[in-house]
């Protein structure tokens, strides 16, 4: 049976990491997050109050295309980053920082909220969370220059819009996975207790509004 699984989570939490593992362990096809490709994102970072508006909207443009793309594939995939994402972490902190004045963020979020009420939800939304040290350290050993600069009250603004979203995201399952202290890429048990929690709630026949969220815990016991 074909699953639709999502990985959320702030910047450097270990999305892309997880995403392949879980794609080479389970042979599902991944699908990962680009950014590169927006022709508004330099104008953005050069005046971000002018152009918000017109890089968020093109994000959200490719995020759904993507996500209908991986509801019409016929084999189970894995996604880097969601929709939901887009709209209730990034575009909203934008506006809560006033760099998207309320007119367009209005009409930012009525088209997402348009599209997405008529998009299938993934059959799992798996959200990493972690403490900002530990963000701030896998950002540096990742090394990616333009990340460097990413300041501390940046990571902090969006890990409290990310908890508000998961908080009252109910239109699939949440797994919430703790994951200071877990190494996907070392430790070859902490990949394989997150992927037989996945495959348990993938396995859920019966789907329904008001889904709980699911918090994951550390075996260590074999």
């Amino acid at each position: 049976m074909k699953r639709f699984v999502a990985i959320a989570g702030n910047i450097g939490v270990g999305k892309s990491t997880l995403t392949t593992l879980l794609s080479e362990r389970l042979n599902w096809e991944p699908f990962f997050e680009a950014v590169n490709d927006n022709p508004y994102l330099a104008d953005f970072y050069e005046d971000m109050q002018r152009w918000s508006f017109h890089s968020q909207i093109y994000f959200l443009s490719r995020r759904l295309r993507c996500h209908w793309q991986l509801l019409e594939r016929a084999n189970s995939v894995i996604q880097d980053r969601t929709v939901y994402e887009d709209a209730e972490v990034f575009a909203r902190n934008l506006y809560h920082q006033g760099l998207m004045n309320e007119r367009d963020y209005r009409s930012y979020h009525e088209l997402y909220e348009v599209m997405t009420a008529v998009l299938a939800p993934p059959d799992l939304v798996v959200y990493l969370r972690a403490s900002i040290p530990t963000l701030q350290e896998r950002i540096r050993h990742r090394g990616r220059s333009y990340e460097q600069g990413i300041s501390t009250v940046y990571l902090e603004q969006l890990d409290v819009l990310y908890r508000e979203w998961i908080e009252q995201f109910s239109s699939c399952p949440v797994l919430s996975v703790p994951s200071d202290d877990l190494d996907f890429v070392m430790n070859p048990h902490h990949l394989e207790m997150v992927t037989a929690k996945i495959l348990a709630l993938c396995s859920k026949e019966t789907k329904v509004e008001g889904w709980e969220e699911v918090t994951f815990e550390i075996d260590e016991k074999l």
